[in-house]
């Protein structure tokens, strides 16, 4: 379960406000990154939170609706959307989120702890965790933060584009998802530069 204790560590070391960072989406072939970005009061504690994976969509939602409901919780979320996705690819554009939704918080946070591997030219102190989301709470906070508003907008994008079962797989390669690719072709929300959508994209035009 997550803790607080490499968040205290960095207080320690003079961090006073620390950022947990995390993102969500970034194996879909369709729809946003999204990134979150979530600062705790230096005694929080929860005994249910957790990574957001580890946790039904129910308690998500809970979840988000009590981090964000906090006034003493400040948090941003960002969404990089597959335009610039394919544009940078999509490591850079996660990175441009985490730069981004750390940027945001008002006042600045003195140092972030992100979720995996460390973010090449880091506006702010870091500090990389593998697996963060089931060891800090700041990043377990952004990572339902963030899955819960990605899910969110693949939900809207669903009601505009039915064809595709966005509401259910939420962009991800499932056979289902695969196999409406090849039917209908990509939307305007897929992301060209990932193979099967290119593949399916190239099957249309070559028809």
């Amino acid at each position: 379960m997550p803790t607080l204790d490499h968040e205290n560590t960095l207080r320690a070391a003079g961090f006073r406000m620390v950022a947990g960072i995390d993102e969500a989406g970034r194996g879909p072939l369709a729809g946003p990154v999204c990134v979150a970005a979530v600062v705790l009061p230096d005694d929080f504690s929860h005994p249910v939170l957790n990574d957001s994976k580890q946790l039904t969509e129910a308690k998500r939602e809970r979840l988000y609706e009590e981090i964000t409901g906090d006034a003493r919780i400040r948090w941003h979320c960002v969404s990089i959307e597959p335009e610039e996705i394919d544009r940078i690819n999509i490591l850079q554009a996660t990175w441009s989120g985490m730069r981004a939704a750390a940027l945001a918080l008002d006042p600045l946070p003195d140092a972030v702890l992100i979720d995996g591997r460390p973010v090449k030219q880091y506006p702010l102190h870091q500090v990389a965790l593998v697996k963060g989301d089931s060891l800090s709470y700041s990043i377990a906070a952004a990572s339902i933060i963030a899955k819960v508003t990605r899910d969110r907008l693949m939900v809207a994008l669903a009601e505009e584009h039915p064809q595709y079962g966005f509401e259910i797989h939420k962009g991800y390669p499932t056979p289902a998802h695969l196999a409406a690719l090849k039917k209908f072709g990509p939307c305007p929300h897929h992301r060209r530069s990932f193979g099967p959508v290119a593949q399916s994209e190239f099957q249309f035009d070559a028809v």
